[in-house]
This record gives structure tokens, C-alpha cells and sequence, in this order.
């Protein structure tokens, strides 16, 4: 619809929206914002034209060097072991038992007997429609054998008041702790999951607020911060996701441009992010600047947890990727997007 034709009321919405997009999370105005994006480095490009829609990623904990990703909803019950330098496919399986009504997030952790697994997020819902969305444990198989069937277990969850719409799964890489965050226009907010049995459907439970429009989200490897992102921004929390972290103020970090950016998972040393796109074949790397390095990364010592130098951290730097400042048009189109999207969700529902 032209700009001269549509209602002021859409067009208002779509300036609200994209000065949120602009200036990230409505409800967190304090967060200080960094200008990372210009670090950005491309890793390798996806070749495998089955990854057409990558929406979640998360890295292997027993094969150093694989990514696991999937693809959006119409993708199949199918995760990608790929090569985290070359972007090539080691093997595709297919999850048994699974069916994936709107796969949107992957994590990888450990389950209540400690065996690595992937945990899959079968939490999208569009329409706020469905009673129960699932959330689905996979063990990591010992090999990377392409075509290869994995057994799953499907748990079932739902909100306290009403169906939503949710990208974003979290697991604690040490225990079977899973956290997801809803979707929403302007705002969303982080849902703790209790303990999951198969018998019965559980409630998540409410711990905090966050932004409009999050597309997914990680832990750190060693625990120790929490990020989670929209289309043009990430934020870093302290440590494990609570009320007490998300309560306190995130860093926000612009991200380099990338259409649809649906995916995001730590590098293996914790020192950047991995980012990959729906409509976009780049694996793209950002280098963390001193600002993200949480109090408790610090106070850990792990490897990767000592800040780069502030002058390293603070100086503008371009390697070609379209990385840079988001401009207002830009976020007044994401926010018209928004919009569209939005209002025909709407006149599906009626």
C-alpha cells in the first residue's frame, strides 16, 4: 500500500515501531548502546540450498567445529551438523517422532542425566493460536552420519493467559534449565520453564520483560552471560537468565546488517557472536567489544574472558560486510514491515 494512502493510524504505528527498532528495547531506554557491527567478519557462505530459511543455530558440545542449525517452519524435522569455518554440510538428520509444526529455536545443553543434547524450540505460533507448543530434546549422536534418524522426546508447555509467539529457546549449558522468549509487535518478555515430563503440559512461568521483535538468543558457553537479539540489535545480560539479570541494565550491541537475521549462537571461547539470516547465505562473526565482558564472564576467568583492550575495542573499523549506524528510513521500513506483518496476521485470524 503507498505511503500517501495508508491510514495515519498505521502510519503512526510504523514510526513507533521503527524508532523502537532504532533505539532497541522500549522498555530498557538505558541501555547503553555500542557500535560493534563495524567489526563484523564473514566466516563462509551456506552452499546447501536445503538451508534456505535458517532460523536457529546452536553449537555441537561433542563435535568441536559443528554448528547445528535448522530451518524454519515448512523445513522438516531436520537438523544441519555444518562446518563452523567452511559452511558446509556434514550431514542432515531427521528428528523421529518430531514433527515440526514451526521449529523457531535451538540450544545445546545437557539433560537431567548429563548427556548432551540439542534442545529444539517448536514454539512458533503466529497467529497466538495454538493451547501447547513443545519443546524437544535430541541426544547428540556420537557420529555425523548424513541421513541419519535420531530419536527425540517432545515435551509439552504453555503460557499462564494466552497462547504466543515465541523465536527463542535458552538452555543452561550445564543442567536441563530452558528459558524462551516470546515475540511480540513492541514488546516481549523471558518465560522460565519448569521441570519438563512427557505426561503432562507444563505452564512457564513470567521473570522478566524484554523488547519488541526478538528473533533468538544464546547462553554462553561457561554460563556466564545471556544475549539476546532482534533484527538490529543484541543485548548482553549477566549471567544465567532470572529476574535479578534481566531486572538489571543489558549492553546493547548493533548488529551488522543482515535481512531477516534469525539466528545467533556463541563462538566456542565466548569471545564473539555467530550470527546467520533466513534470506542471507552469510555466517558472520562479531568480535565482542570490553563493554560485553559481563562482570561474572570476568570474575570466571575462563578462556576468552579477559576484555580486549579499550583502545582495540573503541576504534571504528570497516571490512565491507554493510555493516554500520541503522538509519531512521531503515528502521521506519522494519517498522512498517512489522506492521504488515501484524495486520495480515489479523485478517487471517478472522
Amino acid at each position: 500500500m503507498p505511503l500517501r494512502v495508508m491510514p495515519l493510524c498505521v502510519v503512526a504505528l510504523a514510526v513507533v515501531v521503527g524508532a523502537a527498532v532504532l533505539g532497541g528495547v522500549v522498555l530498557i531506554p538505558s541501555a547503553p548502546a555500542i557500535a560493534a557491527a563495524s567489526d563484523a567478519s564473514v566466516v563462509c557462505r551456506f552452499d546447501d540450498p536445503r538451508l534456505d530459511e535458517i532460523s536457529g543455530m546452536a553449537p555441537s558440545r561433542r563435535h568441536p567445529g559443528i554448528l547445528w542449525l535448522l530451518n524454519d517452519s515448512g523445513g522438516g524435522p531436520y537438523l544441519y551438523a555444518v562446518d563452523d569455518t567452511t559452511c558446509r554440510t556434514r550431514a542432515r538428520v531427521r528428528l523421529r517422532g518430531a514433527p515440526a509444526r514451526d521449529y523457531e529455536g535451538l540450544a545445546s545443553g545437557t539433560d537431567a542425566r548429563g548427556r548432551d543434547v540439542l534442545w529444539v524450540g517448536d514454539i512458533g505460533d503466529n497467529r497466538d493460536s495454538w493451547p501447547e507448543v513443545r519443546v524437544i530434546a535430541v541426544p547428540e549422536p556420537a557420529a555425523l552420519r548424513d541421513g541419519a534418524s535420531l530419536r527425540a522426546t517432545t515435551y509439552r508447555f504453555t503460557y499462564p493467559d494466552r497462547p504466543r509467539n515465541a523465536e527463542t529457546l535458552l538452555a543452561d549449558p550445564s543442567g536441563p534449565r530452558l528459558w524462551v522468549v516470546t515475540k511480540a509487535l513492541l514488546d516481549g518478555a523471558i518465560w522460565a520453564l519448569p521441570r519438563l515430563s512427557t505426561g503432562e503440559v507444563a505452564t512457564a512461568r513470567r521473570i522478566g520483560d524484554v523488547g519488541g521483535l526478538m528473533t533468538d538468543g544464546a547462553v554462553a558457553p561457561d554460563g556466564s552471560r545471556t544475549v539476546i537479539r532482534d533484527y538490529v540489535w543484541a543485548w548482553v545480560y549477566d549471567g544465567l537468565p532470572s529476574r535479578a539479570s534481566f531486572a538489571r541494565d543489558p549492553v546493547r550491541i548493533s548488529l551488522p546488517n543482515q535481512p531477516q537475521g534469525e539466528a545467533l549462537a556463541w563462538s566456542a571461547d565466548g569471545t564473539a557472536l555467530l550470527l546467520a539470516s533466513e534470506a542471507d547465505d552469510r555466517l558472520l562473526r562479531l568480535p565482542l567489544p570490553r563493554e560485553a565482558w559481563t562482570r561474572t564472564a570476568q570474575e570466571r576467568g575462563t578462556p576468552g574472558a579477559t576484555p580486549p583492550p579499550a583502545a582495540e575495542a573503541d576504534a571504528p573499523q570497516h571490512d565491507g560486510t554493510g555493516a554500520g549506524p541503522v538509519t531512521i528510513g531503515a528502521a521506519v521500513l522494519l517498522g512498517l514491515a512489522a506492521v504488515g506483518a501484524f495486520l495480515l496476521g489479523r485478517r487471517l485470524r478472522t
